[in-house]
Order: structure tokens, then sequence, then C-alpha cells
């Protein structure tokens, strides 16, 4: 059987929130089979639990807000997206402030943690959502136009192409393609950073945003090229960052896809009115699980590798 997996035991983290600015600390639990991505805001006189899925999503500007009532956790891709990364099905994140932390504005922090924690297979079968139709979600025409759309395929692949007209953008890669078959996440897309432009972070300050960003824990440009002296990561940083996002927000449906996702200048908003679309169309999915492991796609029965 393919197994659900959990944490083996605790792990923590003390940070700032890349928008508030504010201190919080992360405690990461195991959790038990079928109890899914838990987020529990402790900084509350009465403790308050947002299950995470698509229907959770309640804000995408700059970034993807989960709630619960009038209770809220911002920021929370890049944690999913190494929770995607390592195949974690179950496990309850207690925050003590309202914005999971930036770390070094990557998910390689968050994989860190995790597996320091250990990765424990549990007596449940992994369920996975598996799309069967395509669908697709599009914006805007010309060179407006940005779309994202899954497709049938038995794996998890993800495609992405970015348009920045950025000179520091254009010299880079602009389109990825990874596979998780290939059992190379933590190596090559969990260190791709958040960046932004220095034009907007001085007009998101002023409206209170991106208090808590920097040249340690963003990749910043001016109009002509990268700020930070250590340079890029890789050197498609940019298009790859967009890959991590879009692992971590297509994670909030609450399962594992079996899909080939692929997307033009597509972000938060986009990838999670794709989930509702899937969603909304009961003929486009089934959910499996593998009773013989070995009949599950390439390199989901492995645990993934260390650095």
């Amino acid at each position: 059987m393919l197994a659900q997996r959990t944490l083996k035991s605790l792990t923590k983290a003390v940070g700032v929130g890349l928008h508030s600015g504010q201190r919080v600390e992360l405690t990461l639990r195991p959790a038990a089979p079928d109890t899914g991505i838990v987020f529990r805001r402790v900084d509350l006189p009465q403790p308050v639990d947002i299950v995470v899925s698509a229907e959770a999503v309640t804000d995408t500007r700059l970034a993807s807000t989960i709630s619960n009532g009038n209770v809220r956790v911002l920021t929370v891709e890049h944690l999913m997206s190494a929770c995607a990364g390592l195949g974690l099905d179950n496990l309850t994140i207690d925050i003590t402030a309202e914005e999971v932390p930036i770390l070094d504005g990557s998910a390689s922090s968050f994989v860190f943690l995790l597996q320091s924690a250990g990765i424990e297979l549990q007596a449940a079968p992994k369920r996975f959502m598996r799309v069967i139709k395509p669908v697709e979600v599009r914006e805007g025409e010309g060179a407006n136009v940005k779309w994202a759309r899954l497709s049938p395929y038995e794996g998890y692949k993800l495609s992405f192409e970015i348009d920045f007209d950025h000179p520091a953008v254009d010299s880079t890669g602009q389109r990825v393609e990874f596979d998780m078959g290939s059992g190379g996440y933590s190596r090559d897309i969990a260190r791709a950073r958040t960046f932004g432009f220095t034009k907007d972070v001085e007009m998101m300050r002023a409206n209170g945003l991106a208090l808590g960003g920097g040249l340690d824990n963003a990749i910043v440009m001016d109009d002509y090229k990268v700020l930070n002296s250590e340079g890029l990561r890789y050197n498609d940083e940019f298009v790859k960052h967009k890959i991590l996002d879009a692992m971590g927000d297509l994670y909030l449906l609450g399962k594992p896809l079996l899909a080939a996702y692929s997307a033009f200048r597509s972000g938060h908003a986009m990838n999670n009115k794709l989930l509702r679309e899937l969603l909304a169309h009961k003929d486009a999915y089934e959910v499996v699980t593998f009773e013989d492991e070995k009949k599950a796609p390439h390199g989901f029965a492995t645990l993934a590798r260390a650095w």
C-alpha cells in the first residue's frame, strides 16, 4: 500500500512575516491519518483550526491566505510547497500570529525543518486526485493573456512560463518543466526565492505590506538589475519560484494531484480559480489509492531525498 505520511516528531521555527513584519513562531506536529494539513492559530483566547482546502482560500493578493470565519493565516504557499514536495499528508501547524514566517524567501528552510523531524509512514492509504479530463482557466487577450491548465497525466509534472519584460528577468530562463518523479524537488525547486521590484516594495510598504521583506529573504531588483550581492541561486530562479508557488497553491486542494499542470503568467488567484474549476466538474477527476505501491507513478513511493 502507498501510505499516508506525517512527521515522526515535532519541530519549531521562528521568523517574521513577509508582509506584517511580525515575529511568529511555528510548531509543526505529527497528525493522525486522514487529518489533512491543519493550521492552528494558538495566539487567540481559544485556538482556531483552519483545515487546508481550495474553498478555505479567501485572499490571493500577493500570497495565498486561508480563513475560517474571521480568523486567517497568510502566505501559506511556501510551507505548503514543502509539504507537497515531501509528500506529507497529515500535519498540524501551530502558529502564533496570522502570517507564516518568510524565513529565507524559499521553501528550503521548511524542507529542512520537516526532514529534520523525520517522515513517518502511516497505516492508511494515500489518496490522490487524478485528473481525467482537462480543465483550464484563462483571463485577458493578446499581450495580456494568462492561463492555467490541468491535464491527465499518470504522475505529477508542472510547466510554467513567465513574461515580466524586465532586463534582469529576461536574461534568465523564462520557462521550466519539473516532474515530481525526478525526486529533485529539494535540489531543483525548493531553494528558489520570492522576488520583487524596489518600486513595488516602496509602494507596498506605504500600504503596510512587505514590512518584513529585504535582501535576506527575497530577490530584489531595481529597474535594471538584481541587487542581492550573491546573485541568483539558479539561472532560472524566477520561473522556478513560480513553480514552487504553484505547487503550494495546488496542494491547498487537500490531496496530491495526479495531473500535468501548465501555466503562462499565472499566480495565486488563477491557481485557486483552477482548483475551484476542477472541483466544479465532478467528471474531470477521481480519487484513487494504490494498494500496490509499485503501481503508483514513479517517485511517489520513495521518501524525498535530503540535499
